[in-house]
Formats: C-alpha cells, sequence, structure tokens
C-alpha cells in the first residue's frame, strides 16, 4: 500500500463522491513540479493483508519497504480531516442529515499493521500468482508530432498543445482531480470546445472577410 487519500465510501446518507463534490476536492489542482499526486482509495472490503510498497522481487522472496503504518496513519488522518470536513458542511448550510458519530471509531489495528510483513517467501506461503493492480500506463508514442515531453507525456496547458490541432482530453489531473473522471471530464471539454472554435475563427480570419461589401 503506498501513499493514498481515504474518504469514506458513503457518510451521513451520501455517497463519497457527492461528498467530494459539495466540498470542492473534486477540483484540487494537480501538484506543483516534483510534487507526488496522491490517489483516492475508496473500499468496503475487509479480511485482506495490507503491506508495504514492494521494492524488489528476487528468487521467488518478495520484498516490500517499511512504510505501511506511515501510509495508513496518513490515510487515517485524511479520513477523518473528510468527516470534520463534511459535518462543518452539514452545520453550516443546515442539512437535514443523519448523524453518524460510529464514522469516526478507526477499531483497533490488524496483525498486519502491527507486525508488518516486510518479506515474503511465495513458495513457503504456497502464493501461486500475483495479480499487480497498478492501474494502465499511458502510450502516446503512435502520436507523431511534437506534441510531448522527453518522457512521452503529452506538453499541454489545459488541454491545448503548441502542435497546431492538439488537443488532449481526459488526462489524469489535466486541469484538476475530476480531469479523468465521468463527473467531471464535461468542464474540460468545454473550455477546449471553445478554444478549438476560437482558434478555427482566428484561422479563417482574412481582412478581406472583414471589409463591409459594397454593391
Amino acid at each position: 500500500m503506498g501513499p493514498t487519500e481515504r474518504p469514506p465510501r458513503a457518510y451521513r446518507g451520501h455517497d463519497c463522491v457527492w461528498w467530494l463534490g459539495v466540498l470542492g476536492k473534486w477540483d484540487a489542482l494537480p501538484p506543483a513540479e516534483g510534487g507526488r499526486h496522491v490517489a483516492i482509495a475508496v473500499s468496503g472490503a475487509r479480511g485482506v493483508t495490507l503491506l508495504g510498497q514492494t521494492t524488489e522481487f528476487n528468487h521467488g522472496r518478495l520484498f516490500v519497504a517499511d512504510d505501511l503504518k506511515e501510509n495508513m496513519a496518513c490515510a487515517d488522518r485524511d479520513y477523518l480531516s473528510f468527516l470534520q470536513a463534511a459535518d462543518a458542511h452539514v452545520e453550516r448550510f443546515g442539512l437535514d442529515l443523519p448523524e453518524e458519530p460510529e464514522a469516526y471509531d478507526l477499531g483497533e489495528d490488524p496483525d498486519c499493521l502491527i507486525h508488518p510483513v516486510q518479506e515474503l517467501d511465495l513458495n513457503a506461503c504456497d502464493i501461486n500468482s500475483i495479480v499487480w493492480a497498478t492501474g494502465y500506463a499511458q502510450d502516446f508514442s503512435w502520436l507523431d508530432v511534437d506534441a510531448l515531453d522527453t518522457a512521452g507525456r503529452p506538453k499541454h496547458h489545459r488541454g491545448v498543445s503548441d502542435e497546431p490541432g492538439v488537443f488532449f482530453l481526459g488526462l489524469p489531473l489535466q486541469t484538476a482531480r475530476k480531469s479523468s473522471f465521468i463527473c467531471g471530464v464535461w468542464h474540460d471539454a468545454k473550455f477546449l470546445a471553445d478554444q478549438i472554435e476560437t482558434r478555427s475563427k482566428y484561422n479563417a480570419y482574412t481582412v478581406e472577410s472583414r471589409l463591409p461589401a459594397y454593391s
């Protein structure tokens, strides 16, 4: 488990997606250059054994970093801060939502947190399969234009590339946290549509087109 933000799956009768919206968290800006984006982890599942981040796999042995406690502590602080912000919003706007004090109870630390595993012998543990759930990697190598940086990532400002006619939409943190989500991509789409229309008008502009017509 790496660094993560951990809002509740639901709180006081509303899903976390609603809370992320009313609390303005979907509008969180991309991190400053050199900063690290922290993903949102939302799950109601229990019974899994958490480990730190994987550092090495060698000769059937898996090695993990000693960072689980720190990452869990940060996630718990974010979770409690989320609840407090939600409660403050309810009070400020006088919303009639059911109280949920039990949500603040984090429970006892699981054994995997008290005695974190830092090394696993997969054969000894009878582990035959590993699924790396790390998401998808972007690949823009097919885009044969000067619109990518040296790392192969799109060069853009709010989705607008310096390359004529090239625009990007739906990139993670394109303008905010919501950029790659259905609930937020339309904000960037509207901006890009306006940009495309404006640039098309500029490209179509000629002196003759602005002269008055005389009969």
